[in-house]
């Protein structure tokens, strides 16, 4: 009998531990995945742009196959590849995370180049019209997966830089894991409500031609084109942004302090010029400075990718072809 009672206190042990493990794997995750804000909010506002102009009945299934593209990115693909490096090599993710934050600053430039000149991108549009529905579905989740996966590997990697040196692999590896789920879920819950908002609207409108609530849902159907408008701007420029920061924190990290320090030097500046604001105007002269510098590096980028990347890739994957 003492023999049983001896094990149910190791089992009640045990289970304290693991209790108080599991607290602790919640906690860190939640902690590590607020110092990830900044990216968190651009992966939400990139990712609405990839659903624009198709029907409402296609928009959540799209938001899905992209979220789960997303947990896949993290859990499958960037969670090992970020426990391997923080023990083998840690001094390689500075640099390949240059690598996917120049990516970033030519994919936001070549969307703005579009823009600009459309003679471009004439044929690609031809190509573009000629897809069934389905394809085009395909290609713009594929486009969306691939920017996901950069955006990801950038939150993954400050996740992992805000845990505790101390704590075990296991326990790391399961933070990571939780805070990649937590934020998955919530930039994708997010983009969901924002593009099924207009159906919103129509329901709400649709509940009488007088009141408030109609005018409500009226309301919204009417400012949700201009709204998905101004969310296509926000994820280009956050692409533009995020992708020069990257590259510039990298510079630092590996030695070049010089346009880092500038950068910093300049928005302390303006900030104490403005002494109510001077967080404000700080955030606001950091990112305005590194998306510059991202949307200088993109448009560079252009040529070579068109150039030379973009042919070695044909070469090496006939018919290929990026239409996101």
């Amino acid at each position: 009998m003492s023999g049983l009672v001896a094990l149910l206190d190791d089992v009640a042990a045990i289970a304290k531990v693991a209790s108080a493990s599991v607290d602790d794997v919640m906690g860190q995750a939640v902690k590590a995945s607020s110092k990830a804000a900044g990216a968190v909010i651009d992966d939400a506002a990139v990712t609405p742009k990839y659903l624009t102009g198709f029907s409402a009945d296609r928009e959540l299934p799209i938001v899905w196959k992209i979220a789960r593209g997303s947990l896949f990115n993290k859990l499958i693909i960037l969670l090992p590849i970020a426990m391997l490096l923080a023990i083998f090599a840690p001094w390689a993710i500075p640099p390949l995370l240059m690598l996917g934050g120049l990516y970033l600053c030519f994919e936001g430039a070549e969307k703005i180049w579009h823009k600009i000149n459309p003679a471009d991108h004439h044929d690609e549009d031809l190509v573009k019209e000629k897809m069934t529905a389905a394809k085009l579905e395909e290609s713009k989740v594929k486009g969306a997966v691939k920017t996901d996966f950069i955006l990801s590997a950038e939150i993954m990697t400050i996740v992992l830089n805000a845990m505790p040196a101390d704590r075990s692999l296991v326990l790391t590896a399961l933070s990571l894991a939780l805070a990649g789920v937590i934020i998955t879920l919530a930039v994708y819950g997010v983009v969901a409500l924002i593009v099924k908002a207009d159906d919103v609207g129509l329901h709400l409108a649709a509940r009488g031609d007088t009141g408030a609530i109609p005018a409500i849902g009226r309301g919204i159907v009417k400012a949700m084109p201009v709204v998905m408008q101004i969310l296509v701007f926000v994820g280009t420029a956050a692409m533009i942004w995020v992708g020069g920061s990257i590259i510039l924190h990298g510079l630092h990290e590996l030695g070049w302090h010089a346009p880092y320090e500038f950068i910093h030097a300049t928005a302390v500046t303006a900030g104490h010029a403005v002494p109510a604001y001077t967080g404000v105007i700080e955030w606001i002269v950091t990112a305005l400075l590194d998306g510059i510098v991202g949307l200088v590096l993109g448009f560079a980028m252009i040529p070579v990718v068109t150039r030379v990347i973009g042919p070695i890739i044909a070469i090496i994957r006939p018919g290929s072809t990026d239409t996101a």
